[in-house]
């Protein structure tokens, strides 16, 4: 990892950074599953094993918590963003799930660019954790990923509402208006835990910076 760190403190940000990875990978399929509409089968299994991926440096790193006396970050913390990372994931698969169980079809145009602002965190919370282990000097660097996060969920919140308008508005079918929620939902959700990451990101940059 280049920084000078501990074999320990390696290890955590070795596992948090695959998981950050991960992240970016199932954003980039999650984004192939809107575009493509039809034939998610490939897409659901790719995005299948990104998931246990991630379950397993999971559980690392709660393994590594247990066996650590002094930990490169609070505990609390390492815990919670760990859970969270496995969260995004979870979430981005929910929603693929989704598009295949129910046959979804073609995407909104709105539903795409949640899809986009997913991929635009995914690749903001895969940076700002390269700048964790050096977080004196990356302080600056770390805050402007964050915030940048933060605004991509604001944004995300104001198109989730205006396509759930659109939706009960413009769509006739009952059926389609309940595959078309709990889909939007996912993604909006998924913004969601990635600005939880963003918060709790900047709690540490409180504490370590």
């Amino acid at each position: 990892m280049g920084f000078g760190l501990k074999p320990r403190e390696e290890k955590f940000y070795g596992y948090l950074l695959e998981n950050t990875q991960l992240i970016r990978d199932a954003a980039d399929i999650l984004q192939e599953a809107l575009n493509r509409g039809s034939d998610l089968s490939e897409l659901m299994v790719n995005i299948d094993e990104l998931e246990k991926k991630a379950d397993g440096n999971t559980a690392k790193i709660v393994g590594l918590l247990h066996k650590t006396f002094i930990t490169p970050l609070d505990r609390e913390d390492i815990y919670s963003i760990a859970h969270k990372l496995d969260d995004v994931i979870d979430c981005m698969q929910g929603a693929v799930e989704r598009m295949e169980l129910y046959n979804a079809g073609s995407a909104s145009e709105g539903a795409r660019e949640l899809a986009e602002l997913v991929g635009k965190s995914a690749k903001q919370i895969d940076k700002a954790f390269t700048h964790l282990p050096e977080i004196k000097k990356q302080k600056d660097k770390l805050e402007e990923r964050c915030d940048r996060i933060v605004e991509y969920e604001a944004q995300g919140d104001r198109l989730y509402r205006q396509e759930l308008a659109k939706l009960f508005r413009e769509c006739t079918d009952p059926i389609e208006i309940i595959k078309w929620k709990e889909i939007l939902s996912q993604l909006e959700e998924t913004l969601d835990i990635c600005e939880d990451i963003a918060n709790l990101l900047k709690g540490v940059i409180v504490k370590y910076a």
